[in-house]
């Protein structure tokens, strides 16, 4: 309250973000205009929009598009300042072509998709160890994208390179031939064909193996701080490190902005969207959301539809239901995501399996006896009493078996 009793005004801030400059519009807390600025993206121009933004009275919420790209840097300021700031989608392609397109008309729809409630998303912190996950992914994602044009450059340069050398490398593995160039020596003159190509093979190779071992390097990183920051995440069936990393940069340092599974699933792409039309009632695929984490849960579905029994009995009932394979896909992937949210939120420990080794060692059984009981691989069995996979029905199966043969 002022001196003279009235109420501070209260005002939505809108800021449309680019490289160079931010646009930062001030409304009232019911929609009016108040003035709009552009800002530099320095740490001055900062200084000055966050003088802007208070000078009109007290700030409700600010709408800002690019939290995790270009205004990064003035969320983190806002946010230190004890500001509520809201991630804003940029406007449709239909509503720019009605209204038209400025720094300052989207500066303002942002601050109204903040009052309609159309934005609601609490930015990433990106404080912690999964803003460290994301930064090796993209280091890791541009090594195998580079080691796979490698590749390619060889066995390219092999297609049209003469009989001689062809032949060398014909019908080898990938590790074998990458070896076997690598330790080459070429001789010969630069205007020899077949020694200037053995000489670019061999530096091709090089680079492969470079980028391999950088890749490996960045596998170790991301095990190491997935396991110290969610360390029981990889214990669920078909997660691996590099699915565990990418969900936890899906998810964020700050886990209150994804308030409960359903949000996590919508933020997956993995929650249900209806598709009835007239008699027909069904659900679809979601085509929205984080693409690179609803691979993530494709593949723990392909994994599990592969070696888990439950998830097994459940694909052959609803594919006699009339399901098609995409549509139970589907299913599958709600589900993971529902058990992936609740092992990062609230997560729960693997049951012991230290004792089936020694257990059924005493009874005389080998894997493959162990397998064939169980109807399973001597891999699969292998793994579980190790601890390398978790599978909690098995195991229960597995376990109540030797104690019976006990």
């Amino acid at each position: 309250m002022s001196d003279a009793g009235t109420q501070e005004p209260r005002v939505v801030v809108g800021i449309d973000t680019h490289s160079d400059t931010h646009h930062v519009a001030v409304v009232t807390e019911y929609g009016k205009p108040l003035a709009d600025q552009g800002f530099p993206t320095t740490a001055a121009g900062h200084r000055e929009a966050f003088t802007f933004i208070t000078g009109f009275g007290l700030v409700l919420q600010v709408g800002m598009e690019g939290t995790g790209t270009y205004g990064a840097a003035l969320t983190k300021i806002l946010q230190g300042k004890g500001m509520q700031v809201i991630e804003v989608n940029r406007p449709n392609r239909q509503q720019r072509r009605l209204k038209g397109k400025t720094d300052s008309l989207d500066a303002y729809r942002a601050a109204h998709s903040v009052i309609a409630g159309m934005s609601t998303a609490v930015p990433k912190a990106k404080d912690g160890p999964v803003e460290c996950l994301r930064v090796l992914r993209a280091s890791r994602g541009s090594a195998i994208k580079s080691r796979n044009a490698t590749i390619n450059q060889i066995k390219g340069l092999l297609v049209s390179a003469p009989e001689a050398l062809r032949s060398k490398y014909q019908g080898l593995t990938t590790g074998t031939m990458i070896e076997i160039m690598v330790r080459s020596r070429p001789s010969g003159h630069l205007a020899d064909p077949s020694y200037v190509t053995a000489r670019v093979l061999k530096a091709l190779a090089v680079r492969y193996q470079h980028l391999s071992a950088e890749i490996e390097d960045v596998n170790a990183q991301l095990q190491d701080i997935s396991e110290s920051y969610a360390p029981m995440l990889q214990q669920l069936t078909g997660v691996g490190t590099d699915v565990a990393s990418q969900l936890l940069v899906t998810f964020g340092d700050n886990q209150e902005r994804v308030g409960n599974e359903a949000q996590f699933a919508a933020l997956t792409g993995a929650a249900p969207v209806p598709a009835s039309s007239g008699k027909t009632s069904r659900h679809r695929l979601s085509r929205g959301g984080d693409r690179q984490a609803n691979c993530a849960l494709h593949h723990i579905v392909l994994v599990r539809m592969n070696i888990h029994r439950k998830t097994k009995d459940y694909v052959t009932k609803r594919t006699e239901e009339g399901k098609s394979k995409r549509e139970i896909i589907r299913c599958l992937k709600r589900y993971v995501a529902r058990e992936v949210y609740r092992q990062i939120t609230h997560p729960v420990p693997a049951p012991p399996v230290l004792d089936l080794r020694p257990l059924r060692h005493s009874l005389g059984m080998t894997l493959q006896q162990a397998a064939t009981d169980l109807q399973t691989w001597p891999s699969t069995i292998s793994r579980l009493e190790r601890g390398k996979m978790r599978d909690d029905e098995l195991l229960d199966r597995y376990r109540t078996g030797l104690h019976q043969r006990a």
